[in-house]
Order: C-alpha cells, then sequence, then structure tokens
C-alpha cells in the first residue's frame, strides 16, 4: 500500500510539474520595456529605509549632476535607453501638480511643511538640491543649484512631448484623480504621454474610472495576486487579483511562481495582465527596488516580456538594449 502511494505521489508531482514547465509554451511575443524610477538621480543605500527616512541625507558620493524627478534628469533617462518614466506628483494648494517624490518639504529642499500645503510659486522658488549630502553633511554638491527646478506636470509633457510616464499619487485622496482627468480634458495631447498611474488606491482607481485605457495597479492587489498565485498557480489557475493589471514581481520571488518566465507571463498576459520585474525583496523594502546593477539584470531570463523598473537607468539601459 505505502510503495503504491509513494507511486502515486510521484506521478502527481510529475504531472504538476510537466503542467507548470516554462517549455511548454515558447516566450511570449514583444520586447522588454524599461522603467526608470525617477529618472537618473542620485541613489542611496537600501537598507534601513523607513517611509520617514531622509534619501537625499544617505546618497552615495556623486557621480552626474542630476537630480530625481527634474526635466533635465527625464531626458537623460529617455536618452539612457528608458521606455517609461516614473515621477511623483502633488496637489498644490492653487489647483496645479507639482512634480516632487517627498511629502514634505525639510529633507530635500529648503523649505519646510508639507509639499501640499503650499502654492505652486512658492515650491518652484525653493532649492531641491539644497538637503543633498554623501558624507554625513560636511558637504552638499547639489546646494544651490537646483533652484527652480521642481517642474510642474504640465511642464513635464511639454517638454518631453513623445515621452510616456507613469504617475505616482502620493497621497490617497480620491480628487487627486479627478485632477488628473480634468487635466487631460482641458490638454487632450497630453493624454499619449501618461501610460499609467499607481499609489494611492482612492486617486489611482479614480484615475482609471475617468481615464480610458489607464494601466494601473494596487499596492494591496499585487501583494493578493502573488501570494494567491503561488497558493492556486499550479493548477494552472490565475487569482482575479492578477487580472487586467500590471503585476510587479521581485526578481528573488520570481523562480517561485508556477511557470515562470514563458508560462507564467503567458498565463497573465491570457488574463489581460503584463509583468513589471523588480529588483529583489529584502524585509522592510518599500517596493522600490529596481534591477540597478549588470549582475541583477543578467538573472533576468533572455527571452522576458515584460516591464523592467531600474534605479539606474544610466547602467541598465544601454546593456538592456541586448534584450530587445
Amino acid at each position: 500500500m505505502l510503495r503504491k502511494l509513494l507511486l502515486g505521489l510521484a506521478v502527481f508531482v510529475a504531472a504538476v510539474y510537466v503542467w507548470n514547465a516554462s517549455w511548454r509554451v515558447p516566450a511570449p511575443a514583444g520586447e522588454v520595456q524599461i522603467i526608470a524610477h525617477r529618472g537618473v538621480h542620485q541613489t542611496f543605500p537600501r537598507d534601513g529605509l523607513t517611509n520617514d527616512t531622509c534619501t537625499a541625507e544617505r546618497i552615495y558620493p556623486p557621480t552626474h549632476g542630476l537630480l530625481e524627478n527634474t526635466i533635465p534628469s527625464m531626458q537623460a533617462a529617455f536618452a539612457a535607453g528608458a521606455d517609461i518614466v516614473e515621477f511623483d506628483v502633488h496637489p498644490t494648494t492653487d489647483g496645479h501638480f507639482a512634480v516632487l517624490h517627498d511629502w514634505t518639504l525639510d529633507c530635500r529642499t529648503d523649505g519646510s511643511g508639507e509639499t501640499r500645503a503650499h502654492d505652486l510659486d512658492y515650491l518652484k522658488s525653493l532649492d531641491i538640491g539644497y538637503g543633498y549630502t554623501a558624507d554625513g553633511g560636511a558637504s552638499h554638491p547639489f546646494r544651490g543649484k537646483g533652484v527652480g527646478l521642481m517642474p510642474e506636470i504640465g511642464e513635464v509633457f511639454d517638454a518631453l512631448p513623445a515621452g510616456r510616464f507613469l504617475v505616482n499619487f502620493k497621497s490617497n485622496e480620491a480628487r487627486e484623480g479627478d485632477m488628473l482627468a480634468a487635466l487631460l480634458a482641458a490638454n487632450p495631447q497630453w493624454r499619449p504621454g501618461i501610460w499609467g498611474a499607481y499609489g494611492g488606491d482612492a486617486p489611482t482607481f479614480r484615475a482609471q474610472e475617468l481615464i480610458g485605457g489607464l494601466a494601473v495597479w494596487s499596492r494591496r492587489g499585487l501583494v493578493d495576486c502573488l501570494l494567491q498565485y503561488m497558493g492556486l498557480g499550479w493548477t494552472g489557475h490565475v487569482p482575479e487579483a492578477c487580472r487586467s493589471t500590471r503585476v510587479m514581481v521581485p526578481i528573488n520571488v520570481a523562480p517561485f511562481l508556477w511557470g515562470w518566465p514563458n508560462l507564467f507571463l503567458q498565463r497573465l498576459r491570457d488574463a489581460g495582465s503584463e509583468v513589471i520585474l523588480l529588483g529583489p525583496y529584502a524585509a522592510g523594502d518599500p517596493g522600490t527596488a529596481g534591477i540597478d546593477t549588470l549582475d541583477e539584470l543578467a538573472g533576468v531570463p533572455q527571452n522576458f516580456v515584460g516591464y523592467i523598473w531600474t534605479n539606474r537607468i544610466e547602467i541598465i539601459g544601454p546593456a538592456a538594449a541586448a534584450l530587445k
């Protein structure tokens, strides 16, 4: 009896393996595309990050003079091979969207208080390079060089009319989805430039409701998708949380997904979804680790069809051209 049970178990395991083997299907058609997080920017160690970490105070020694979320940083990202550039927005008190990552001004700029508590003129008067240091405050290499560089969202679209962008809502206020929709209704020439939006669920899904064809996803939905697929994907079932969305997958989690890479990508594509491949996940990571080194890029399957997320487009863009 035991022998029969073991034989039956072996047959079942073999069947599950074959049913979920990547080689069962060819790689989906298409090309890899690169998403440059914040454009070309000053990077920093990611260990110990929290929502309150002032990353401008822990940058690596600068190798270039570009600052995140600025028009020059986005221009440089596209020049380096980015297909999409991600940037962050905050509403101003006079009805604009300012492009800046931080919830408050105190870390990165010479201003203070919540970013959204000010009007656009004040924000554009600030030095966004004021707080950067690579040596614990002994020197500030960008102080005085970032005055007036915080863009308004329309300035981005006007400066880069052929670019595609991913908008990150930093709050959970639904009104920001209304603001973005109204902005595009008044300036329809900008609509092709907005590839997608993410961030707080309320503004993200409000924007999707009002702006046709906008790619969006939810952070909670991403976790649900991956956990449910790990539990049920061996059957070939694609959970509802994985359907009609973009699924962000850390590169060190990907090998544990049933059918990775070809079959997994095909199953999600059949469900109306695509994959954004992130850098390796570690405890405490806020979810924006990128494929930032050549060693990490070497771990991307040669036949990968989807999006690669990077914080170092100046390194990854030229090297990733070989994957296209």
